[in-house]
């Protein structure tokens, strides 16, 4: 039965049959295949600078300090944002100067989204929002400064932007 496998396996491969009686030197080695490299996830641009308020639609919270931006499709970007106020603070900041509720889409990791704009599908990819995000938890003591020695060492807070389409 062996060899009846081995010799469908050897001719599949395109390959003649050894003689009857012998043994193969060792196990058939497929072939190598050199694998195409892994995306990666791209790294902040330390070199970016900080939006502004304007160029955003919406306003940035005092102290907080622009960490990167990532592309978020359709033209859109999402732009991050740490700070070392309290998630309660921002959100309470958050709902005074955009003038609404805004909701709390998660307890734990507390996470709260303010819409700012109208979702268009034809050509956006997400809606344009603002979203608080708790990072200090039993389990995290916050969100790891991304600059080498920079203050503070982490952020409680995190605030995620997606700006209003000009």
């Amino acid at each position: 039965m062996f060899a009846v496998m081995l010799a469908v396996a050897i001719l599949a491969a395109g390959q003649t049959p050894p003689p009857a009686g012998a043994r193969p030197a060792g196990p058939a080695q497929p072939p190598r295949v050199t694998p195409p490299p892994a995306p990666s996830a791209p790294a902040p641009n330390t070199a970016e600078t900080a939006p502004t308020e304007v160029a955003l639609g919406v306003p940035i919270y005092p102290g907080s300090q622009f960490i990167a931006s990532y592309n978020a499709g359709r033209g859109q970007r999402y732009y991050i944002f740490g700070s070392s106020a309290s998630f309660v603070d921002l959100v309470t900041y958050y709902r005074n100067a955009l003038k609404q509720r805004g909701e709390l889409v998660y307890e734990v990791p507390a996470t709260h989204e303010f819409d700012v704009g109208r979702f268009d599908e034809e050509r956006m990819a997400f809606p344009p929002g603002v979203v608080i995000k708790d990072y200090q938890t039993d389990v995290s003591q916050g969100y790891p400064n991304p600059k080498p020695g920079g203050q503070p060492a982490r952020f409680p807070t995190i605030i995620q932007i997606v700006a209003v389409p000009k």
